[in-house]
């Protein structure tokens, strides 16, 4: 249905079908379900899954309380992350955030160029809870467990102890990217790729120190995705990456 005849069918004028389409204008969960019905979607599912979020309250997630103290780059990708099905991180020098260790997380937000560090160790810890229901691949560099910091050696213990109850979780693959791997393997940055409940698209995100970018283009995506798994080729398989982890712990890796 053109979109002047879909603006008509629903009473509305024509800029305002133009926001809604271009998601600079909020619909209710009934104005969904009427203007779907009108439009014949034939997605029972995806229907009921946009006229939920249409449903929810704008601005009540718990990252709110957050909003005047991050930028807004990084609010957008914390609500996402919050909604995923699936989750794909990979970085060339640190542990990923959802699997740091409350030392940890506060050791790289000691020197941030913030004026509110707290803050942002705050919103890390938070984040993790979305492991509780999410579907998480992380692809750690074996050079992070050589990270030597001011605290001692026990912040590291204490980290790679968070790595291997991770890597108990059912939901949650975890591989080491060997210090022998070619270093063109994650030499392009970190990078998150999101999936979501049908109909909500895939999203990418590269790191930046100003909070990071996010892509919803489906080339991009693609191409991300296509460098995910190309750096997992080159990681350790699941149980060899816990033995690695054990020996890190163990002190027995020379």
């Amino acid at each position: 249905m053109p979109s002047g005849d879909a603006a008509r069918a629903m009473g509305w004028r024509q800029d305002r079908f133009s926001r809604v389409e271009r998601g600079y204008y909020r619909v209710t969960r009934d104005e969904v379900l009427d203007l779907c019905a009108k439009l014949g979607v034939d997605d029972p599912e995806g229907v009921a899954e946009v006229a939920r979020v249409a449903g929810e309250p704008a601005g009540t997630g718990w990252w709110a309380a957050y909003a005047p103290k991050v930028s807004e780059a990084y609010l957008d990708f914390v609500e996402l992350e919050a909604e995923a099905e699936t989750i794909r991180i990979q970085h060339p020098k640190v542990v990923p955030g959802l699997v740091q260790s409350p030392g940890y997380v506060r050791e790289m937000h000691s020197s941030a160029r913030s004026n509110d560090p707290e803050s942002l160790i705050a919103i890390r810890l938070a984040r993790q809870e979305v492991l509780s229901r999410a579907k998480f691949h992380g692809l750690i560099p074996e050079s992070a467990l050589h990270a030597q910091f001011a605290s001692g050696p026990g912040l590291m213990r204490d980290q790679i102890r968070k790595l291997l109850d991770a890597s108990e979780m059912p939901n949650v693959t975890l591989q080491i990217v060997p210090l022998t791997a070619h270093p063109a393997y994650g030499s392009n940055g970190a990078m998150t790729i999101l999936t979501f409940r049908n109909p909500w698209t895939p999203v990418a995100s590269v790191d930046n120190p100003m909070g990071g970018s996010h892509t919803y283009d489906p080339e991009q995506v693609a191409y991300l995705e296509a460098e995910f798994d190309n750096i997992a080729s080159a990681a350790l398989p699941v149980d060899k990456s816990r033995d690695l982890l054990n020996e890190y712990l163990e002190g027995l890796h020379k």
